[in-house]
Order: structure tokens, then C-alpha cells, then sequence
């Protein structure tokens, strides 16, 4: 009896070896599947329909599995975010990307992180450049006009985008069509009419800038709020015509 034993573990074990020696068994685990499921190489109709069943749960579960994953990344990010981790958000608003790759508000999201980031992308190496701040700039911009790809009237991304123009990139020009898109949207926002003032004061047309302080005088109901664009407007003539 105990000869017989070791005699079938011998044997058992030379399975193993074999198995082991010759690497991943790819007929032997297709049998094994199909012999799980119940479906093997299916052909008729009939056939073809009972394999989509039996295997419509395992796809199921993948998309289930990758959406809850997706959206703890999202999750994740957002917490980050909230408690100024801004490299820690871009990594995972990044990854959160790779499972809603059309998702608006996840590129509005990276551009907001990687508008930070450049911000404080000190030059640690002491190599007299800029080029991480620059890299940074260059990622949130792609991801403003991403996320306005998506969704062309998306405001948080069009007046994100506006203000990396004219206060970061000196790009005054390029901001002015998504300011006046954004206030033709949000007819009584005055904070996107001082910008847009701004911006055509920096591309030199005075009387842009002076129409725009003369829209917040009209829409705003707030006096320090009047007050601020009317010596804005004052400025700007001073600056523009030498006149008051």
C-alpha cells in the first residue's frame, strides 16, 4: 500500500515538473475554460447564443470592476485637490482619464492642478531654466481646450483658459473670443468682464476695454463693484487718450 502511494505521488509530481518545466499551458487552460463554462468552440446559432450568455457575466463584471475604479480615481483626485495636493490630484485626474477618456470636467481638472504645479515647479537642480514651469503651462493649456473640445461652452475650462492666457503666458489675444463667449453664457458675470477689460487693454484696443467697464456699470448691482470698474475705465482713458 504505501509503495503504491509514493509511487502515485512520484508520478503526480512528474505532471508538476512537466507542466512547470514546459511554461504556460495555453490548450490546457482553453479546455479548462471552456469545460468551466460549457461552451467549447461554438458554431451554429444556437450554440453561439448560449456562449454569449454563459460569458456575458464575466464581461459584466470587468466593466463594472473598471467603472468603480475609474471612479475612485476621480474620487481620490478630488480629495487631493481639495486639501492642496495638487501633484498627487494631477496623477490621479491623469489616471481617472485613461477610464473616461471623454469626460470634460476631468481635463478642466488637470489643467487647474497643472496650472499650480507650474506655479511652484521650482528650478530645484539650479540648471537656470524654466522648462518644468513651461512644461506645466503646456499641459494645462491642452487640457483647457480639451476639456472646450468636448464641451464648447464648458465655462469653468473657457475662463480657465482665458485667465493662463493673459496672466500667465502673455497671451492676451488668444483669451479675448473664450472671455466674450463666457460672457455672452453668463450675461451678469462682472469678474469675466474685468478680465476681458483687461485683456483688450493689453492688446491695445482702449475702446474694447472701456466697453467692457461700461457692461459692468450697467449689469452690476454691487457699488464697490461699480466704483472698481469705473476708475479701471478712468485708468484705461488716462492711459489710452491722456483724457479723464
Amino acid at each position: 500500500m504505501t509503495v503504491n502511494i509514493w509511487s502515485r505521488i512520484l508520478m503526480l509530481g512528474g505532471f508538476s515538473l512537466f507542466f512547470l518545466s514546459c511554461g504556460p499551458n495555453t490548450n490546457y487552460i482553453r479546455r479548462m475554460q471552456a469545460l468551466e463554462e460549457g461552451v467549447d468552440n461554438p458554431t451554429s446559432i444556437e450554440e453561439l447564443e448560449d456562449a454569449i450568455k454563459k460569458y456575458q457575466h464575466r464581461i459584466e463584471d470587468v466593466l463594472n470592476a473598471d467603472i468603480r475604479i475609474g471612479m475612485w480615481y476621480k474620487i481620490l483626485a478630488t480629495r487631493y485637490l481639495d486639501n492642496g495636493m495638487h501633484a498627487k490630484a494631477l496623477e490621479n485626474f491623469q489616471t481617472a482619464i485613461q477610464y473616461y477618456p471623454t469626460n470634460q470636467n476631468l481635463y478642466y481638472y488637470v489643467g487647474v492642478c497643472a496650472g499650480y504645479m507650474a506655479k511652484s515647479a521650482l528650478d530645484f537642480e539650479a540648471t537656470g531654466t524654466s522648462s518644468k514651469s513651461s512644461n506645466y503651462y503646456q499641459l494645462a493649456e491642452s487640457a483647457y481646450v480639451r476639456a472646450i473640445e468636448l464641451e464648447p461652452r464648458y465655462v469653468r475650462a473657457l475662463y480657465g483658459l482665458s485667465i493662463l492666457y493673459v496672466f500667465e503666458l502673455d497671451r492676451p489675444a488668444d483669451a479675448i473670443p473664450h472671455l466674450q463667449l463666457v460672457a455672452e453664457i453668463e450675461t451678469r458675470n462682472t469678474d469675466v468682464r474685468f478680465i476681458l477689460a483687461r485683456a483688450m487693454y493689453m492688446t491695445g484696443d482702449i475702446e474694447g476695454a472701456v466697453a467692457a467697464y461700461d457692461s459692468i456699470l450697467s449689469i452690476s448691482r454691487d457699488e464697490k463693484t461699480k466704483e472698481t470698474a469705473r476708475q479701471n475705465k478712468a485708468e484705461v482713458l488716462q492711459r489710452g487718450y491722456g483724457a479723464d
